[in-house]
């Protein structure tokens, strides 16, 4: 078996950078720290357990849904590589700002990630799509349909719903929609 590909991201993208500075020296606890104006920056255990479940491969195009801090993000940008694109979007405007530098900090001038705010009362980046894969880090109550609609055929999507951790992947017409134990997320925007 080779290399763990998220474990390595996450020991080449730091978590600090992503954290407001009275936040970072709590950065290697295994634990959700808060980043201002009711978000949090998820659990590293939590984060690795959604990108392995994802399968995130170079050149893949991602939607990074609830882009927070920037942090997934950037990880999602270390997985695809240069050839692929990650597109972050955030409902809190004033998160954006700070995101953005630490993205930019953590990875260049690298184009192929790019955080930017939600459009008023649309849920995603459907203009955008579709997605090879889509990375929701805010727990719905339930499954946003409109988000399936922007996988590509043979895309997929991480997903808490409920405080159920769901994987969905779209073969086709078909839908397969597993599930993948318990977990604990600021609520999911969908409306403004």
């Amino acid at each position: 078996m080779g290399p763990d590909r998220v474990q390595t991201a996450m020991e080449a993208v730091p978590r600090e950078p992503f954290l407001p500075e009275q936040q970072r020296p709590y950065a290697g606890i295994d634990c959700a720290l808060p980043i201002g104006h009711g978000q949090t920056n998820s659990q590293p255990y939590t984060v690795a357990t959604m990108l392995r479940l994802l399968d995130v491969q170079p050149g893949h195009r991602v939607l990074d849904l609830g882009a927070g801090s920037g942090w997934t993000t950037a990880l999602l940008a270390h997985l695809v590589g240069g050839c692929g694109e990650v597109i972050g979007v955030e409902r809190r405007p004033e998160l954006i700002g700070p995101a953005r530098e630490a993205l930019e900090a953590t990875l260049g001038e690298a184009t192929h990630a790019s955080i930017r705010e939600a459009q008023a009362g649309v849920l995603g980046a459907p203009g955008d799509g579709p997605y090879d894969r889509i990375l929701v880090s805010a727990e719905a109550q339930r499954m946003p349909h409109q988000l399936i609609d922007q996988l590509a055929d043979g895309g997929m999507m991480v997903i808490p719903v409920a405080t159920v951790m769901h994987r969905v992947e779209r073969r086709g017409d078909r839908i397969v929609d597993t599930q993948h134990g318990r977990f604990r997320f600021v609520p999911l925007v969908e409306d403004t």
